[in-house]
């Protein structure tokens, strides 16, 4: 049999196989590192995580109540109760209110006397929505209650404690989204709303006006 021309045949055909396979290789790889790679925002759900402080707690001279009327100064004073039992107000069923109606409720646990009242505040709503408070997480805790609140069902209610109020909002990752305050005020009559699209935090500030005197 002849022997084939040089730079013809199958011995030409596999030397040049291997000569183009790693740039093949290196143009995939170019390809798949200049792709869009998903971030951590691009996969976060939308979010709504409404925060307020328990209601109001025992002033010097006063004496807290718990359930069945026995004084207490862990518990919530009388405004405190009655502003517990007005809370259902701010969460009509309506479509449209200017708050969501909560899907999950979380309230401070660990030690008392705070989560007492973070639970007392919050009871009565959650028997009108029929839904448990969650109480597995203490002021500390406040990666894990985030965790726990973004997976849950939105939107979500979270009652807590003054002190840990920095820690939630920067464990949630929207403590640096605009009007955002360093610390709670020491007032008992807000709703802070902390709304995620498309990854990114918005924030807003809002009266409860309850009971006479909120502001």
């Amino acid at each position: 049999m002849p022997e084939a021309p040089a730079g013809t045949g199958p011995r030409r055909r596999t030397v040049l196989a291997a000569a183009l396979a790693p740039l093949a290789v290196a143009g995939c790889a170019s390809e798949e590192a200049t792709g869009p790679a998903p971030g951590p925002q691009a996969l976060a759900k939308d979010a709504v995580v409404m925060v307020i402080r328990h209601g109001e707690k025992p002033y010097a001279g006063d004496i807290g109540e718990d359930e069945d009327g026995n004084e207490d100064r862990g518990f919530l004073a009388g405004r405190g109760w009655r502003r517990a039992e007005e809370l259902h107000r701010l969460f009509p069923p309506s479509r449209g209110s200017v708050l969501p109606r909560p899907a999950a409720v979380f309230a401070t646990g660990g030690k008392p006397p705070a989560p007492a009242r973070c639970k007392q505040t919050v009871e009565a709503l959650a028997t009108v929505l029929k839904t448990p408070v969650r109480t597995e997480f203490g002021v500390g805790a406040e990666a894990g209650l985030a965790r726990a609140a973004l997976a849950a069902r939105m939107p979500v209610l979270v009652c807590w404690e003054y002190a840990g109020m920095p820690r939630l909002v920067r464990a949630l990752g929207a403590h640096r989204v605009l009007g955002v305050p360093a610390i709670w005020p020491d007032r008992y009559d807000l709703v802070w709303v902390f709304t995620r699209r498309r990854g990114e935090w918005s924030f807003r500030e809002l009266p409860q006006q309850l009971l006479p005197g909120d502001a």
